[in-house]
């Protein structure tokens, strides 16, 4: 179950308005807040560490509201978010920001407006670049542990996933692609990314450990020879999970320009034959590559457990 914390009507004078006459002067503004948090621990502790410290929170608060002008309360809510979530273990904030003396005549009490973010939701709109829509979807699914990034490039998942606290490692052919996304993982002060310069289709096997990952992700890469390689790495009850082109996307837009770059339907049920299907489909997806729709084929599939291993 999850507890909140509420802050009703914390004010502070702020130069926010559309012209600049309105942001000449400082207007009082008011802030209602509801978030989600653990507090099980603080219970029994009875120690503020064990919390959210609402005090400090109303002072940052404070300290954004009255430290900038704006023309838009938008603009302001939005960086009282970011900031929340960025400094306090909160999982849900619910805002509601209002001027309390608009300069509009008719308006005889307040004009604001309200903004609901999760902290996922809250990396998604950040996330740059985009991950794909399947693995956000299958996010409740992912086990905590070493995750395998497969032919990762510059890393949009591995990105993504440290940011959440996911420990990554990202392989891929291209040397400069990784050098570049261990940059971006130190810019962002991500830890938790590892990198492994490998040439998936090398005519000898890529050494890639046995039941190493707790999971394994593929996205938009297909060498068909690599998958029984990829199942040895994975951990019993280790999830496998994959997006890739059905060749419908290259009949209609010639993307890719191989055919053989293409899945045919049902093709990656049988690549997958050992493991133990929680999720398939295939047809036009929404938020696949760059946020844009394409003909693919989903999976998401378990290794099964071996004879005396624990579930």
């Amino acid at each position: 179950m999850t507890d909140q914390i509420r802050i009703e009507r914390l004010e502070f004078r702020s130069r926010c308005g559309v012209t600049p006459e309105e942001r000449a002067r400082a207007q009082p503004l008011a802030v209602d807040l509801e978030l989600d948090c653990r507090m099980d621990h603080a219970g029994v502790s009875d120690d503020l560490r064990h919390t959210i410290d609402y005090a400090a929170m109303a002072r940052r608060i404070v300290e954004i509201g009255t430290g900038r002008e704006a023309q838009l309360l938008e603009s302001i809510a939005e960086q009282l978010v970011a900031a929340l979530f960025a400094e306090f273990p909160v999982g849900r904030i619910k805002l509601w920001l209002r001027k309390l003396h608009p300069p509009i005549v008719q308006i005889t009490s307040s004009v604001g407006i309200t903004l609901e973010r999760t902290r996922l939701t809250q990396l998604l709109l950040r996330a740059d670049p985009h991950p794909s829509r399947f693995l956000v979807q299958q996010l409740d699914r992912l086990p905590k542990g070493l995750i395998l990034d497969v032919a990762a490039g510059k890393g949009r998942h591995t990105l993504f996933l440290s940011s959440l606290g996911y420990q990554v490692e990202a392989v891929d052919r291209d040397e400069q692609a990784l050098a570049q996304l261990l940059a971006d993982a130190r810019t962002r002060h991500l830890g938790g990314v590892t990198t492994q310069a490998l040439d998936l289709e090398s005519p000898h096997p890529p050494d890639l450990g046995e039941e190493r990952y707790d999971a394994i992700l593929v996205f938009f890469y297909l060498n068909r020879p690599i998958f029984p390689h990829l199942f040895r790495s994975l951990k019993p009850g280790g999830l496998f999970v994959y997006e890739t082109f059905l060749i419908d996307h290259h009949l209609r837009y010639q993307h890719p320009r191989r055919r053989e770059f293409c899945l045919g339907h049902g093709e990656l049920l049988g690549l997958t034959s050992g493991l133990r299907v929680l999720h398939y489909d295939e047809g036009l997806h929404e938020g696949a590559r760059d946020g844009d729709s394409a003909y693919t084929a989903q999976l998401v599939a378990q290794k099964p457990f071996t004879p005396g291993t624990s579930t």
